[in-house]
């Protein structure tokens, strides 16, 4: 997984950015003269998508991000509502291809967020402001013993062993190590339970 340092990394920022300088420029067309209240709630609603994603990035935990990519994805809908209203006014008949093209780019970045908060919902990490030591070392922890299980399954200490790689004792000592990892992470896994 990508880790960025600034939102303007980010490629659903990026995306939703791109989204709004489309509504900025299709609403700027004739259709959408004089339809002063649309135009400007659709394109206010277009900015809080990125707007959001960035205070949500810049707030620095994993809570506040996903609340407000929620709140960017809600942003996303009443554009994509909008651009679904505005053809029922009527004479946006010329502009209809276009609309249709900025609704599904909007479902395209509501997707984007849809996956990158069920991503985050489901990760240990909980932002860089409640990401201290103990939480850092228990991090490191955990992709260490992910390595390690890659790395050293029983199949391929087997078959280390049998190449001559390592020696019985290394083969020993390597699945004592991995017990002992396994009973660590079994141990933070319930300690997390029961604090839950």
């Amino acid at each position: 997984m990508a880790s960025y340092k600034q939102f303007e990394d980010l490629p659903v920022w990026q995306a939703a950015t791109d989204l709004a300088a489309v509504i900025f420029e299709l609403t700027g067309h004739e259709a959408f003269k004089y339809r002063g209240d649309l135009v400007n709630q659709i394109r206010r609603s277009a900015l809080s998508i990125s707007n959001n994603i960035a205070e949500g990035f810049e707030r620095g935990s994993t809570p506040d991000l996903i609340h407000f990519l929620y709140i960017a994805r809600g942003s996303c809908g009443e554009t994509r509502s909008m651009l679904r209203f505005a053809p029922k006014l009527g004479g946006m008949e010329k502009e209809r291809a276009a609309i249709d093209r900025a609704a599904d780019f909007c479902s395209r970045v509501s997707r984007q967020l849809y996956g990158w908060i069920e991503s985050l919902k489901n990760s240990d990490i909980k932002g860089q402001r409640i990401f201290d030591d103990d939480a850092r070392r228990a991090y490191v922890r955990e992709q260490e013993l992910a390595k390690f299980r890659e790395e050293f399954n029983d199949e391929a200490a087997q078959k280390a062993l049998e190449e001559g790689r390592i020696g019985e004792y290394q083969l020993r000592k390597l699945q004592a190590l991995a017990a002992v990892r396994e009973a660590e992470e079994n141990a933070v896994k319930k300690r997390g339970s029961h604090e839950k």
